[in-house]
């Protein structure tokens, strides 16, 4: 066997574009990074109860010193703190649905910057992700509280279509995300440890139960039809192949994750995973090895008690193209950067 095969390397010549620092002195967590169908805009959301607009094109322009007023396109602001954003997939980039620390589903109007939907089903427990999937032509929504329930809905009616209990509702739902590759999946990773998959004809009962680790379950995300990534407190990720048993396919290690949201993000053309981490870097890892191939720290500042408690708090791949790729990373203390890579 060729000992080259075991050793983890980058095929990415991936290296910092740009940063945008938040003007707001106080808590600016950046909760979600959402790219829009066409990767061209760019949201953020969090602490702030804003979310903010942003032309990839405009960002990539920016030098070190630029703020965030500088570049932002639209700036709406929200209600309450925001934990989740998505982009309706049929609207081609006119409307982003948002999850908040009130329990509420948003949706609004990026280019009027006005709501033009809201749903509380989640009896003001936070909401921490929401996802969309078309159907049939129609939009299906879904939304993971505190509660314990994900909820689903079809936002043309704002009637509530299912309340799916993972595991009891004894715990809190921490990610959903529908199968973006057109299937009938729902993944739910849950704060007892597990994650679910259920076929969202028939959600009596989840079809696989993905239980690997040992703490909460924060994200559940698919690399493929047959496998998905779930990221963990734990201080890993797993790799699960749900077309053969659903069995762990690989671990990773090297992020430091053991209470907070770090955000994951797959970038699957690349079969690329990336992490954030409590020690305020970037992880990311290749579907084929355990270890990182590839780990940078994001700048900034230290906090006003003069100590360094900034730790990633979320991370997106741009899924555009499949020769270029984009990483964009936002901190806890409101500062975003952009990296930027093509294949080696």
């Amino acid at each position: 066997m060729d000992r080259d095969n075991n050793i983890p390397r980058f095929d990415w010549d991936l290296s910092f574009s740009t940063v945008v620092s938040s003007p707001s002195t106080g808590t600016d967590a950046i909760g979600a990074i959402e790219f829009d169908p066409s990767g061209e805009i760019l949201a953020t959301g969090g602490i702030a109860r804003k979310i903010r607009i942003y032309r990839l094109n405009s960002l990539l322009g920016t030098s070190r010193d630029d703020d965030d007023d500088d570049h932002v396109e639209r700036c709406i602001c929200t209600p309450a703190k925001l934990s989740s954003l998505k982009w309706r997939p049929d609207l081609t980039g006119r409307v982003i649905g948002s999850g908040d620390y009130d329990g509420v589903v948003s949706e609004y109007d990026v280019e009027k910057g006005v709501p033009v939907f809201e749903r509380d089903e989640h009896g003001g427990r936070k909401i921490w992700s929401v996802d969309y999937t078309l159907r049939s032509g129609s939009v299906l929504g879904a939304s993971g509280s505190d509660d314990g329930t994900v909820q689903m809905w079809d936002p043309r009616n704002g009637g509530l279509d299912e309340t799916v209990r993972p595991g009891g509702g004894t715990a809190a739902i921490c990610s959903v995300e529908f199968d973006p590759f057109g299937g009938n999946f729902l993944a739910v990773g849950c704060a007892d440890r597990n994650a679910y998959v259920y076929d969202v004809r028939r959600l009596v009962d989840p079809i696989f139960v993905l239980d690997g680790h040992t703490k909460t379950v924060t994200y559940a995300r698919f690399m493929d039809q047959h496998t998905i990534v779930t990221g963990s407190t734990d201080g890993s990720l797993k790799l699960w192949d749900i077309a053969n048993g659903q069995r762990v396919v690989r671990t990773f290690r090297g992020h430091v994750n053991s209470r907070n949201f770090v955000g994951l993000s797959v970038w699957r053309h690349g079969g690329l995973v990336v992490s954030g981490s409590e020690n305020n870097e970037v992880f990311v890892y290749d579907k084929r090895w355990g270890e990182p191939v590839w780990v940078r720290g994001l700048g900034g500042q230290t906090d006003r008690f003069g100590s360094d408690r900034r730790f990633v708090s979320s991370v997106c791949w741009r899924q555009a193209d499949e020769d270029w790729c984009t990483l964009v990373a936002g901190g806890s203390d409101g500062v975003l950067e952009i990296f930027s890579g093509i294949r080696n």
